[in-house]
């Protein structure tokens, strides 16, 4: 077979359908990644739109162009879309894209949960421009403080399209977190060990990891105050038992490392193209790893550094603040690791190092400001003021949209093939640079002079009018400046001038395939020895696409790869894709109904959708199996390796340990939520505990322990070739001993809505109550793979994966059960 032959042959296997229904089956990570990033962009553009609004009403005292009510919609949803619809997914849209080239392989690891996290973020995106168009958008700020948007001060619906479709956003941000951190690991060019991982990936892996506990405390306070509002539950009102401080920490848990999530993405990209501009190799490489990591870690110990003014102790303001300056240290290290790289290469100002060197003086400003909020005192003064508006502004546009920028014109040739024609975006980058300094100066300046934040209007005694109009006149200059990068974006794109393969001479695998891609990324796959492939062998593209490497010869239609081990590098096994499904967007809308019905408060769909949503994950799954053995397989190079389905820690495994972080994390913040309102809300203790039942907590207890051990007991019986069903009974059993404890739990609650105890206690039995359900579902369903001969000591990944879950459906439900019972026991 010679390369044409099988770059057809592997075109017809990993193609998406043809015409409009492909956009709707294809769970090619190729086409979603561009569907991620136009779908981000749209977002950009209709948050710069609303920002444009903003600076209209601001730029003259007592201006007419917005009411008030309509005025704090548009900032809220300028806040809204630019954080959670376009930062994040932009950050998913360029990994998706690009992460499975710069490792080597054909595809991320799960496709299909890719997809399904495309259409949530598609819907949910959709819900929040809808409430928009109809004048019932969010208006209480992006960050949504009770008790100003808790029932009694905003009765309208504003606010639950926010706590809800902001919910359902964030399930395509967990979707890709897992996928993204399960790629990494396991989906590399075989030889790629961690150390010659491209710089891109480990910050991808980091900024996942940091998805995964980052995004959880806002998702439970999200659901923790729509059920105030839907059902009365008093979480946050202080006359009942709550405090409206515990909204600000569950948010802030995530608002401060989410202002690092979204600037890690765009380091690596600095990471990534500056050597390749300065035509040199990384200066530090270890150390710039080690500096993300750092940063991540310390992002998460920084949040009530946004609470300086709410009277916390003095320790705790010493404490934060200091630890606010140290996060200067692992930033300034990639910043001085960057300025040594080109120090040591000979930097060429093409268009990509325009937007990297505004990138430098944007961010440093940003940075330096960072440090200034971090000062106790200084922060009294600047609190809430403009001058925390030009900040963020400074960290995250500087920090994030310049290296993005800067990316599309590196990344521009690989997407369309074709080389730049047109010539806009110099012009562009000097009216986005200077426009963008003059607006945020300014609103530096009137931040100093007291102007506050989210104020709809000011007087012309104020003296804010002059620095206010600088500002908006700035501001529409950065605009144009942005829409010509648009224009010059679509312009080259049209236009047939073919481009060179690899047109910078970079060393990344991602430019040793055809350009534009073709949807199997590489005909063979690449056995990687160091960290820039291309450099060490410049003829890499032509002996893959001849079949050289892993995997060079098609067949049976299999979409397949191998996966590694994660510190080698070394190959493990084999593994096959599923082709083009419309299930994942018939998923994602049967979601979308879910969330939809607990926003119209049409309770009775909820059920139908719940079950609609279990329906379509078991035949998710259920797809998934075969019952044949697949043997070892080779896969090139005389090396041999098991098949996925026949090893005990398949992707699927690796897929639940990293979402049940995600899920330990939401569980751990409801539990510090209950410990907060413990230790620090008043009217605590409740006049009236749960009644302890020695009985109930044992039943549930011996339940817990039942279940784990008979599910082990069923794995080990299977992979000796035995009967698993009796293992299977008892694990259900216990689960079901577990259900009734949890069950008499809610139901011996006192009322919810009478004290944030009760209501505590009735959201950790409702956790552990879906989690009981859960494990339920997925025993029977090994007991019906068992019985359909899905499963045999050879086909036992399944086994692993739900005995993890049942060990975790445990541990919930133990702990659910003794914070019930023991404070009554106790007392």
């Amino acid at each position: 077979m010679n390369a044409l032959q099988r770059h057809r042959r592997l075109t017809t296997i990993w193609a998406s359908d043809p015409g409009l229904r492909g956009w709707f089956t294809t769970v090619n990570h190729t086409d979603l990644g561009r569907m991620f990033l136009m779908a981000s962009f749209f977002f950009f553009i209709v948050a710069g739109i609303l920002a444009m609004l903003i600076r209209a009403q601001l730029a003259t005292p007592h201006s007419a162009f917005a009411g008030p009510e309509i005025y704090n919609q548009i900032f809220t949803m300028h806040g809204v879309i630019m954080m959670f619809l376009f930062a994040i997914p932009t950050f998913e849209g360029l990994v998706v894209y690009l992460l499975p080239k710069i490792l080597g392989t054909r595809d991320l690891a799960f496709p299909r949960l890719t997809a399904y996290g495309f259409w949530c973020y598609i819907f949910g995106g959709t819900m929040m421009l809808v409430s928009m168009l109809l004048g019932i958008a969010p208006d209480g700020g992006w960050f949504m403080y009770p008790p100003l948007t808790g029932p009694l001060y905003s009765p309208g619906i504003n606010t639950d399209f926010w706590l809800i479709g902001i919910t359902f956003v964030e399930i395509s941000a967990i979707a890709a977190a897992v996928e993204i951190t399960v790629s990494i690991l396991k989906y590399r060019a075989p030889g790629m060990s961690l150390d010659k991982m491209p710089i891109f990936a480990w910050y991808a892996l980091v900024t996942a990891l940091m998805i995964l506990t980052g995004f959880p405390p806002l998702i439970l306070g999200s659901v923790l105050l729509e059920v105030e509002r839907a059902f009365g539950f008093p979480f946050f009102q202080a006359d009942l038992g709550g405090d409206s401080l515990l909204w600000q920490h569950l948010f802030w848990l995530f608002g401060h490392p989410e202002v690092y999530i979204i600037f890690l993405p765009a380091a690596g990209v600095i990471s990534t193209v500056l050597p390749v501009m300065c035509r040199t190799t990384l200066l530090g490489y270890g150390w710039i790893v080690a500096a993300a990591v750092a940063l991540a870690f310390l992002s998460f110990g920084l949040w009530v550094h946004h609470m300086f003014t709410t009277g916390i102790p003095h320790m705790g303001l010493a404490f934060f603040s200091a630890a606010s300056t140290l996060v200067a240290v692992p930033t300034g290290v990639q910043i001085f690791a960057w300025i040594g790289t080109m120090w040591r290469g000979r930097p060429e100002l093409r268009m990509p190092m325009l937007h990297l060197l505004g990138f430098f003086v944007t961010f440093v400003i940003g940075g330096l400001t960072g440090v200034m909020v971090a000062v106790v005192p200084f922060d009294w003064q600047a609190h809430d003021t403009a001058f925390i508006t030009a900040h963020l502004h400074y960290v995250l546009f500087g920090g994030f949209v310049f290296p993005v920028l800067a990316g599309l014109y590196y990344w521009m040739p690989h997407v369309t093939g074709r080389k730049r024609f047109f010539r806009l975006g110099e012009f562009a980058f000097g009216m986005i640079f200077v426009g963008f300094h003059v607006t945020f100066l300014a609103m530096h300046w009137v931040g100093l002079l007291g102007q506050r934040r989210r104020i709809p209007t000011y007087a012309p005694e104020d003296g804010w009018t002059a620095v206010n109009l600088i500002s908006s006149v700035g501001s529409f200059v950065m605009a144009i400046g942005i829409a010509m990068v648009l224009i010059d974006v679509i312009l080259n794109v049209v236009t047939a001038v073919r481009g060179t393969r690899n047109p910078w001479g970079a060393g990344t695998l991602e430019w040793a395939m055809i350009q534009p891609a073709p949807a199997y990324n590489f005909a063979s796959l690449p056995h990687v020895t160091e960290r820039d492939p291309l450099y060490g062998t410049p003829d890499m593209a032509l002996r893959l696409a001849r079949g050289e490497g892993y995997l060079g010869e098609p067949r049976r239609d299999w979409r397949e790869t191998v996966t590694v081990d994660i510190a080698s590098g070394r190959p493990d096994f084999h593994v096959i894709y599923p082709a083009n499904t419309r299930l994942p967007i018939v998923m994602s809308a049967v979601t979308g109904l879910f969330f939809l019905s607990l926003l119209l408060k049409a309770y009775w769909i909820t059920p139908f959708a719940m079950a609609g949503v279990a329906v379509l994950a078991w035949r998710w799954v259920w797809s998934l199996g075969r019952k044949e053995d697949i043997g070892p397989q080779a896969i090139g190079q005389d090396i041999t390796v098991p098949h996925a389905a026949q090893v005990a820690r398949a992707p699927g495994w690796w897929g639940s340990v990293f979402l049940l972080t995600a899920n330990a994390t939401f569980f751990g913040s409801l539990l510090f939520g209950f410990a907060f309102l413990w230790t620090v809300a008043p009217g605590w203790p409740p006049t009236e505990w749960l009644p302890a039942s020695l009985w109930e907590l044992g039943l549930g207890l011996l339940g817990a322990a039942l279940a784990p051990a008979a599910m082990h007991g069923a794995s080990r019986a299977l992979r000796r070739g035995g009967r698993p069903r009796l293992g299977l009974a008892l694990a259900f059993g216990g689960t079901g001993m577990l259900a009734v404890s949890v069950g008499a739990m809610m139901l011996h609650t006192p009322p919810p809505v009478e004290h944030a105890y009760n209501a505590t206690l009735f959201v950790l039995g409702g956790y552990a109550m879906f989690h009981v359900t859960l494990g339920a579902l997925m025993i029977g369903f090994l007991a019906a793979r068992v019985r359909r001969g899905y499963a045999s000591a050879a086909r036992q990944s399944e086994f692993p994966i739900v005995t993890l879950w049942i060990d975790y459906l445990a541990a919930v439900g133990a702990l659910a059960l003794l914070a019930g019972h023991l404070p009554g026991l106790l007392a």
